[in-house]
C-alpha cells in the first residue's frame, strides 16, 4: 500500500491476550496481559465486577504521576490556512521564538514525530513552540496576560498528554459481552429523534439498559444528527463518509464485524430519468466529516472534524429525523409509503409522514426535483451499505456505527490514517498533532478471538487523574485486551460509560459534566 508523506516531507525538512474475566470481585492478571503503556515496570491494578450474566466490567488503573511532567504555554502559530495553528513547519516555529526572545521569552522549539500506520509514513510532523514549565495550570495562566501583551497568541498544555514517552496515570474501563452467555440484546439507540442528544447515563436509564457507551460522531445543533453512517434497528438513518470503517453490530452482539462501508443512494423516476442521492437525514449542502459523493469541497475524501460543502445536493428525510424536515431555499417533495408524490414545495421545510419521507433539494438537484417529483408521479429510492461493492445485510434490530478510524485487524495493529480521514487537507496539521498523536478520552470498541464484544473507555484530559491515549496507544491497548479486530468510535467529551439505572463508570471529560450525545450502544436485558 502506498503509504501517503507526512508534513516533514513536504516542507523538506532535515501474542494476543484474551480478556478473561475472573470470578472474584478484584484479581491481578499476569504480566503479560498488562497495557503496552509507560514502561514495564509501572504498577497496574486490575478489578473486574459481574455486571449481568455474559458481561463484566473491568476497571486498569496504571502508572503515576512524574515529577518529569509539567504544564507548559504552547505559542500559535500563523501557517496557511490557519493564523493560530499550533504546529508548523520548522522556519515558521523558528521566527517565532526568534520573536519571543527578543521580548524577553526564553521559549523551546520541539520536533513532533509521528508514527507509522497503515497508509502514513512515519516522520517530523512539525514543530511547536512552548515557553515556560509550570507546576499547575493555575501558574501557566498567569503568564498568559505578558505573551498577549507582546503580541502572541498561546494556550496551556500538559506535557504528560503529548502522545510520548510518560508515566502516566492511566485510567481504563472495559466491559466484555460474552456471546455464549450474553441472553440480552446490543444495539444503538438516540433515545428519540436524530436531531436531539441526549447523555449516556440517561440513555441507559430511559431504555432500561444493563449498560452502554457513547456511539458514533453526530452534528450538533437543532438540525443534527449522525455524522456518517448510521443503521438504527435495521433501517439506514444517515450515509456513509466514502468507505470510513464502520462496526456492523446484530442486535444479539454475535458476529460484530468491521469493515470500510460505503452507501450507494439513487432515485427512480418514473420516467425512468435516474439521480443519486446524495445524503440521508441530513442538511442538503453541507457534509460533516466530508466523504460525500459528486462534487463536495475542498474534497470527497473523509475529514474527520471538516465540514464539506456541495451546493448541488439532493436529501432524503424518514421519520426518524423528527416531525418536520428542516426550513431552507431550495425544493422538496412529500412521498407516501408507496413513493407517491403528495405534495411540492418551492421551498424546504415540510411535516415527514408516518411511513413515508420527503426528498429535498438544492441547486441543480432542485431543478430535476421540479422535473420529476409532480404530485400524483412516483419516485423510487434505492439504499445499499456496501462492503467494498458488496451488499451488506440490513436485519431488522441491526446497528451500524460509522466512526474511525481501524485500530486493529486480523489481531494486528493497523491504522487506516489516510483512508479514515484524519490527515487533513492543506498545510494545517493541528487536527493531526491534536487529536491523533496527543493523549485524548477514547472510546474504542472491538471483537476478541471468542467472538466477545469488547467496549473501552478510556479518562483523559484530567492531569494526574488520567492522561488518555493517543490513537496509535489505542490500538495498542485494545490488541493487548485481546481484541482481533477494533475501532474507534467518539471520543474527548463525549466518552462516557455509564450502568444500569445511569451510574457513570468513569469521569467525562468536560468541565460541565456529562455531555450530551448522539447515540449510545446499550446492553439490553433479554426479553421474557
Amino acid at each position: 500500500m502506498r503509504r501517503r508523506p507526512l508534513l516533514a516531507a513536504a516542507l523538506g525538512a532535515a501474542a494476543v491476550t484474551a480478556l478473561a474475566p475472573p470470578a472474584t470481585a478484584s484479581a491481578a492478571l499476569r504480566p503479560s496481559a498488562r497495557l503496552p503503556l509507560g514502561s514495564a515496570s509501572l504498577h497496574e491494578e486490575r478489578a473486574t465486577e459481574r455486571v449481568a450474566p455474559g458481561v463484566t466490567l473491568t476497571h486498569i488503573t496504571r502508572g503515576a504521576t512524574s515529577a518529569a511532567d509539567a504544564w507548559t504555554l504552547h505559542v500559535r502559530l500563523a501557517v496557511p490556512g490557519n493564523a493560530s495553528a499550533v504546529i508548523g513547519p520548522r522556519a515558521t516555529a523558528g521566527d517565532a521564538a526568534r520573536r519571543l526572545a527578543a521580548a524577553g521569552f526564553r521559549p523551546r522549539v520541539e520536533a513532533v514525530r509521528g508514527p507509522r500506520f497503515a497508509d502514513v509514513r512515519p516522520g517530523i510532523v512539525g514543530y511547536v513552540v512552548r515557553v515556560g514549565r509550570y507546576a499547575t495550570e493555575a501558574d501557566a495562566k498567569k503568564d498568559l496576560p505578558a505573551l498577549s501583551t507582546a503580541g502572541f497568541s498561546a494556550g496551556t498544555s500538559y506535557t504528560a498528554q503529548d502522545g510520548e514517552d510518560a508515566t502516566g496515570p492511566w485510567r481504563l474501563h472495559v466491559l466484555t459481552v460474552d456471546p455464549a452467555r450474553f441472553r440480552g440484546r446490543v444495539v444503538s439507540s438516540t433515545g428519540g429523534p436524530l436531531t436531539t442528544v441526549d447523555t449516556v447515563s440517561a440513555l441507559v436509564r430511559s431504555a432500561g439498559a444493563i449498560a452502554g457507551i457513547n456511539g458514533t460522531y453526530f452534528s450538533p445543533g437543532a438540525q443534527g444528527g449522525p455524522a456518517g453512517l448510521h443503521v438504527l434497528d435495521g433501517e439506514l438513518t444517515s450515509e456513509a463518509n466514502n468507505g470510513r470503517t464502520a462496526m456492523i453490530l446484530p442486535r444479539d452482539g454475535r458476529g460484530v464485524r468491521l469493515a470500510p462501508l460505503s452507501t450507494d443512494l439513487r432515485v427512480r423516476a418514473g420516467d425512468g430519468a435516474t439521480r443519486e442521492v446524495d445524503g440521508v437525514n441530513r442538511l442538503p449542502g453541507r457534509v460533516d466529516n466530508c466523504g460525500g459523493v459528486g462534487g463536495d469541497a475542498p474534497t470527497e475524501r473523509p475529514q474527520h472534524d471538516v465540514t464539506c460543502t456541495d451546493p448541488d445536493e439532493l436529501v432524503s428525510f424518514t421519520p426518524r429525523y423528527g416531525a418536520s424536515s428542516p426550513a431552507g431555499t431550495g425544493a422538496e417533495a412529500v412521498l407516501d409509503a408507496n413513493g407517491r408524490v403528495t405534495a411540492f414545495s418551492e421551498a424546504r421545510g415540510t411535516a415527514i409522514p408516518a411511513g413515508g419521507r420527503t426528498v429535498q433539494a438544492v441547486g441543480t438537484a432542485a431543478d430535476w426535483l421540479r422535473a420529476h417529483a409532480r404530485p400524483g408521479a412516483v419516485l423510487t429510492l434505492s439504499q445499499r451499505v456496501l462492503d467494498r461493492g458488496r451488499p451488506v445485510r440490513l436485519d431488522a434490530g441491526a446497528s451500524i456505527l460509522g466512526a474511525g478510524p481501524r485500530l486493529v485487524r486480523d489481531g494486528r495493529v493497523e491504522v487506516d490514517a489516510y483512508a479514515d480521514g484524519l490527515v487533513h487537507t492543506g498545510d494545517d496539521w493541528s487536527f493531526y498533532y491534536n487529536w491523533v498523536l496527543r493523549r485524548n478520552p477514547r472510546t474504542m470498541a472491538g471483537v476478541d478471538a471468542r467472538g466477545s464484544l469488547l467496549l473501552v473507555v478510556a479518562d483523559g484530559r484530567a492531569a494526574g487523574f488520567s492522561e488518555g491515549l493517543s490513537i496509535l496507544e489505542a490500538a495498542r491497548v485494545m490488541r493487548s485486551l485481546g481484541a482481533v479486530q477494533a475501532m474507534n468510535l467518539d471520543g474527548g467529551g463525549s466518552s462516557t460509560m455509564a450502568l444500569s439505572g445511569g451510574v457513570l463508570v468513569n469521569r467525562p471529560s468536560d468541565a460541565a459534566g456529562e455531555r450530551s450525545v448522539g447515540d449510545g450502544v446499550l446492553l439490553l436485558p433479554g426479553r421474557d
